[in-house]
């Protein structure tokens, strides 16, 4: 979209802006409640950096239960007001009197924002990953698919049958039933593939792919250990069951193992 761009440079511009006035503001507070030297600096990035935080936290977390939510809601509204607050505080004492002067309540609670941002963080931090694992467990779980109605492959109608084999087939002149040639053109499933889909469910690595990744780790390792397998499915992108992975590795020590059975039988 045009002028997007200058939108965003805008919009970060306006936030170092105001970052850094608030930052100015929140480091003066702190040197009015005795917090020392060059640790004054890293008081406003209690306040404020936990704000941010909180935001990046909330987009991570916007399909998270609303419970989640709202507690993360909860701990960017209450850090937002205290650095209004301070930031109002602050001018106003000084817009009364010469040199910033703070009660006892007021540095007693200003004091008290570091432990509560360390354990808010903290939590903070349980939080998102309990919700990412839950995420990923979510995407690792196959998906479970209905049995079929009649594993018989049902004949398919001669008109199809000709338009899948390019208009080879025809039809007997007397019974209508598909020539012989055409008959044994259909392809049967092989034993591999009927293995790998026992149990009436699907994953989303294809035979070819599961089989082909098996044959060459076994080519370069020798062996085919499930572990290492369903890495190397899932970094192509695909999920695997456990059981179809033990399958595929065990059908391919199968075919290794064959050559060494024929050499020494030999």
């Amino acid at each position: 979209m045009r002028g997007s761009r200058g939108i965003r440079v805008g919009i970060v511009l306006l936030a170092a802006v105001g970052f850094a006035l608030s930052y100015d503001a929140l480091r003066q507070m702190a040197v009015a409640i005795h917090i020392r030297g060059p640790l004054t600096y890293l008081f406003p990035l209690v306040i404020d950096g936990f704000i941010a935080i909180g935001v990046v936290a909330l987009l991570i977390l916007r399909t998270a239960p609303l419970r989640s939510r709202l507690y993360v809601w909860a701990l960017v509204g209450q850090a937002t007001v205290t650095s209004i607050w301070a930031n109002a505080l602050h001018a106003i004492r000084l817009n009364e009197q010469t040199r910033l002067y703070l009660d006892n309540a007021t540095v007693g609670a200003l004091s008290a924002i570091a432990p509560l941002a360390l354990a808010g963080a903290v939590h903070l931090y349980l939080v998102i990953n309990r919700h990412l694992a839950a995420n990923n467990a979510m995407a690792e779980t196959p998906t479970a698919m209905p049995p079929a109605k009649n594993a018989t492959p049902q004949p398919s109608h001669p008109i199809r049958q000709r338009q899948a084999h390019g208009g080879s087939a025809h039809l007997s002149a007397k019974s209508g039933e598909p020539a012989p040639e055409t008959q044994s053109a259909k392809v049967t499933p092989s034993a591999t593939t009927t293995a790998l889909r026992k149990g009436g469910r699907r994953t989303t690595v294809p035979d070819d792919v599961l089989l082909a990744t098996a044959r060459t780790l076994g080519a370069q390792t020798g062996k085919v250990p499930r572990t290492a397998l369903e890495s190397a499915v899932r970094q192509k992108g695909y999920t695997i069951r456990k059981d179809l992975a033990q399958e595929a590795a065990d059908t391919v020590m199968a075919e290794l193992a064959a050559p060494t059975a024929t050499t020494a039988a030999a």
